[in-house]
């Protein structure tokens, strides 16, 4: 089933995110991860290409697979421009097509020193357009309520974004945020320059401070006061501040339901305790 058809059904879509095993050969230790999500009944789940765009990248099909198969959760297979040229992407999509996984997640990636480096694909768009012309997959792309931290300023990424989607982007999942009000402004200007397309609300529970402080630093996101005061008060506390995380982010699933959102997507992080608790919190608000 590609990704689009849950959108406009009268809910808000529900879907998480996870990340492989750092190595090959590891993949069943995942598994007790992805029955504890599956139990809590997500629309479909991604899969990245690893933790940090390290390591695991050659699992994220399999896994997304087993996700398929196993669990009966439909599933959507990370793609990224810095790790992938043609040839890749054509072997990507033999093994996708081979287990019926019918979703990718099309994305530029971050750029890693450490990882050899691919330059057919300069941008996601290009990688868009190519798995739409060569395959049949439903294909969700990224988005950026706070701007994109290369772009030159809110117009010039809006316009890139509107690029995107005419080359086949179907739905768009938002960059994590933790200020509801740039997610509802990016949305009003992504009406504006008529990208139609469904646009998942991306929602990362905090639980530890130096850990959120990296990926905000890496992904260009910023920290409201309210929430640098939560991590200053209970950095020292990792049980009251993985329960305040939790608290603040379905105060924000809660606010955005409200405001109509098209779906709601959940950076587990690999923590189905943590997904579970969220998800008990707003069943009934989706």
């Amino acid at each position: 089933m590609k990704i689009k058809e849950f959108y406009g059904r009268g809910r808000a879509v529900l879907s998480f995110e996870i990340f492989p095993p750092k190595k090959e050969g590891t993949l069943d230790s995942v598994f007790p991860t992805i029955e504890r999500l599956q139990v809590l009944k997500p629309d479909f789940i991604g899969v990245t290409c690893g933790a940090g765009g390290t390591g695991g990248r050659n699992l994220t099909v399999p896994l997304a697979a087993a996700i398929r198969e196993k669990c009966g959760v439909e599933s959507m297979a990370h793609v990224t421009c810095m790790s992938s040229g043609p040839d890749d992407v054509d072997r990507i999509m033999d093994d996708l097509r081979a287990s019926g996984v019918q979703n990718i997640m099309a994305l530029r990636g971050d750029r890693n020193p450490d990882l050899e480096q691919k330059h057919d694909f300069r941008h996601a768009d290009e990688l868009v357009a190519y798995i739409r012309e060569h395959g049949d997959f439903g294909v969700c792309a990224a988005c950026y309520p706070e701007t994109h931290f290369e772009a030159p300023d809110s117009a010039t990424d809006l316009r890139n974004l509107k690029h995107k989607v005419d080359c086949g982007a179907e739905v768009l999942i938002s960059q994590l945020f933790f200020d509801n009000d740039h997610f509802l402004e990016f949305r009003e200007n992504a009406r504006r320059e008529e990208i139609n397309v469904p646009i998942s609300a991306g929602i990362m529970p905090v639980t530890n401070k130096k850990q959120i402080e990296r990926m905000v630093t890496m992904c260009g996101a910023s920290l409201p006061p309210k929430l640098v005061k939560m991590l200053q008060k209970y950095e020292g506390d990792p049980v009251a501040l993985t329960d305040a995380g939790i608290a603040y982010a379905v105060a924000q699933i809660a606010d955005l339901l409200t405001e109509g959102v098209d779906g709601i997507h959940i950076y587990t992080l690999n923590k189905p305790d943590i997904a579970g608790k969220i998800t008990a919190s707003i069943r009934s608000l989706l």
